[in-house]
């Protein structure tokens, strides 16, 4: 009997729409489970083959639980904002909602006829306003946010507003910007609105700061990391170039520690963690001071190895760091800007990556050893990153290997301080059974010991203090792009305001074109209609400004990832019942985070860490119950482009006709 498929798949998937048979219940006896794949960006290519690689495997599961007795959670949607619409946008002129329309409908299509079991009736969109109407609400919570550094945990603005005015900021101990000054309660009290709301910012878990960012000429807009790759953007294989600009960020940094305390809890592969654990990196060290000679000015640095103090024979500063044109002589002045010039063309990634190259100028200014007073010569490389610990290293050449390789590439002197090592060849890069010599008071000590007393040394003298470190930096969330979610944000002489929860969602103005401006404004400054009315709360002409009433919107838009680091949250609540809130207090309670979630590696440092941060932020201010958003987490894996199959061999054993492939695990002798 032949199995007519056509006829019996389109009877059966008919049956499942029509009945509903896969829509889940939020009040349903059973136990829940909640199973997830991470939702496609909707190109106009339609499904690729590493789509249902992941979504297959999910949808066994999905029915086998079904089958089991639990009442299962299987939802799907588009994440539906993205570059490439932007692009095609670009070349076509058509609007980029046009083209992620027909691209979903070929999406959903393609879906279909696989036959999944999803409940389509909790579809998310992060492109449609009632969507990103809560993305707009959460930035608004992470701006009304601070970080007690004493509690662990976000708190409302206002609980900071009222320590300043009670006490100022003496005693409070929250993650904030480097350069905060002290000031007294009767100092807050007095400050202008002006004033005490650029102090604010410096405490916010979103703010404006001027930040070194990865720049495409070509797309007009900021990248984050891993969307670079090889010194190139991964859309488009354009330049990126490093360039400062003012950018609202995230203060994800506040969250490292429990970041990785978090890890312990989740149910991830070994793999996976680890990329997140190295990208957060936590370093226990000292946090040392080098005065500079000649100038006010002082160089920290952060080392592992306060031990080695006595082994720095240079110092090196990222190009980009602030004081590299304060201090570079004259002399060197020509050679050093053409070498920031050179880095500027680099990567951060491609940076990192490169152990290879030895480059860097020297600047002509010298440093003050804490302890010896000896100069220290001050060296620029792009081997040290601005967006890394302080953006400057002390280099201690004996043990350090690229210090090492550094002084014999530019003739600098490598004393040596481990007693009994020879360091002729290479550096001694180990902190196991060796004391440290030539060192003053530290000679005959081992690692420990040298340490504590390097670091007790150093805070007597005012030039140190023992600290901890992480490579974890915040993240930029500015993109200088059209389709993307519009912040809720308008200025008034320069400060940032942000719109009431009542006026959201703020929607994307029409444009003429989906270009950066003439003036280097993003594509959002070509709108006619753009502006914030506060007499009546509406969107109104440019031509209205005058700074009174109506003011100016912010022109970037969020980031892709903006709406992929909480859409698990959206897909909870049912269709009919979203209005009010992002997802009812019962619907969270009932499938609080995702049992089971699918996806690809690739997301460790983007996706996975940036909806870790806000579900920990929401937790936080109470609007959502738990601290990990996915228990459990497995990586497809990728499918390759090319096989490693040459030859096939055919034979039979038994009454199996086999065929096997030359090269492959599997050969005659194991059958």
């Amino acid at each position: 009997m032949t199995y007519d498929f056509n006829t019996i798949e389109k009877k059966w998937q008919d049956y499942w729409s029509k009945n509903q048979t896969f829509k889940a219940s939020n009040t349903s006896d059973k136990p829940k489970y909640y199973v997830l794949d991470m939702f496609p960006y909707p190109s106009g290519a339609g499904l690729h083959v590493g789509h249902p690689l992941g979504y297959i495997a999910s949808d066994i599961y999905a029915r086998y639980k079904r089958h089991k007795g639990f009442n299962v959670l299987h939802p799907q949607g588009y994440d539906s904002f993205g570059l490439p619409a932007e692009q095609y946008a670009i070349q076509t002129g058509q609007h980029p909602a046009v083209t992620t329309e027909a691209n979903i409908k070929t999406y959903r299509r393609q879906l279909d006829q696989i036959g999944f079991s999803f409940d389509w009736s909790r579809e998310v969109r992060t492109s449609n306003p009632e969507y990103y109407k809560w993305t707009q609400w959460i930035f608004i919570q992470l701006f009304e946010s601070w970080y007690n550094n004493d509690s662990n945990k976000a708190e409302h603005i206002d609980t900071l507003v009222e320590k300043f005015a009670s006490e100022g900021n003496a005693t409070v101990n929250a993650a904030c910007d480097d350069d905060i000054e002290s000031f007294s309660a009767e100092d807050w009290n007095n400050y202008s609105s002006e004033q005490q709301q650029e102090i604010l910012l410096k405490y916010r878990l979103t703010y404006l700061a001027e930040t070194e960012v990865n720049w495409c000429p070509a797309l007009g807009t900021v990248l984050a990391n891993d969307e670079i790759v090889n010194g190139v953007s991964e859309r488009g294989g354009h330049p990126v170039v490093r360039k400062k600009m003012t950018q609202w960020s995230m203060r994800i940094s506040a969250y490292a520690e429990r970041l990785l305390q978090g890890l312990d809890t989740v149910d991830w592969t070994d793999a996976l963690k680890d990329i997140q654990k190295n990208w957060i990196g936590k370093s226990v060290g000292a946090s040392v001071s080098f005065n500079v000679n000649g100038h006010d000015d002082i160089i920290d640095v952060f080392t592992t190895r306060p031990d080695t103090i006595f082994g720095v024979s240079f110092m090196t500063l990222a190009p980009e760091h602030e004081l590299v044109s304060l201090i570079t002589t004259a002399e060197q002045k020509e050679a050093v800007e053409a070498y920031i010039e050179k880095t500027a063309k680099r990567s951060e990634r491609d940076r990192m990556a490169d152990v290879k190259t030895i480059s860097g100028v020297f600047t002509g200014a010298y440093a003050e050893h804490p302890f010896s007073k000896a100069p220290i010569p001050i060296w620029i490389g792009d081997y040290v990153l601005a967006s890394y610990g302080t953006g400057a290293v002390m280099a201690v050449p004996c043990g350090d290997q690229r210090d090492y390789d550094f002084a014999k590439h530019f003739d600098i002197t490598i004393p040596n301080i481990f007693e009994g090592v020879d360091i002729s060849e290479e550096a001694f890069a180990s902190k196991d059974n060796v004391k440290i010599a030539n060192s003053d008071f530290l000679n005959g000590l081992a690692y420990k010991k040298a340490s504590k007393l390097a670091i007790y040394q150093l805070e007597q003298l005012g030039h140190g203090e023992g600290k901890t470190n992480y490579r974890l930096r915040d993240a930029v969330f500015s993109r200088q792009r059209y389709w993307g979610e519009p912040f809720p944000v308008y200025y008034v002489n320069g400060m940032p305001q942000m719109i009431d929860k009542a006026h959201l969602p703020i929607v994307l103005p029409e444009v003429e074109k989906y270009l950066p401006t003439e003036e280097g404004e993003p594509p959002l400054g070509r709108a006619d209609v753009w502006a914030w009315d506060t007499t009546q709360s509406l969107v109104v002409s440019n031509e209205l400004i005058d700074h009174k009433t109506v003011f100016p919107l912010e022109l970037n838009t969020m980031p892709g990832w903006a709406g992929s680091s909480w859409y698990f949250f959206r897909y909870m609540e049912d269709a009919a019942n979203r209005d009010g809130v992002f997802a009812s207090e019962d619907a969270l309670k009932y499938w609080e985070n995702v049992d089971l979630y699918i996806g690809g590696s690739e997301h460790a440092t983007g996706h996975l860490l940036y909806s870790r941060f806000w579900v920990k932020l929401l937790k936080d201010r109470g609007f959502v119950n738990v601290e990990e958003p996915f228990k459990k987490l497995i990586n497809q894996g990728m499918i390759l482009g090319t096989s490693a199959f040459v030859k096939r061999i055919g034979f039979k054993v038994g009454e199996l006709d086999l065929q096997i492939s030359k090269g492959s695990k599997l050969d005659k002798e194991e059958l």
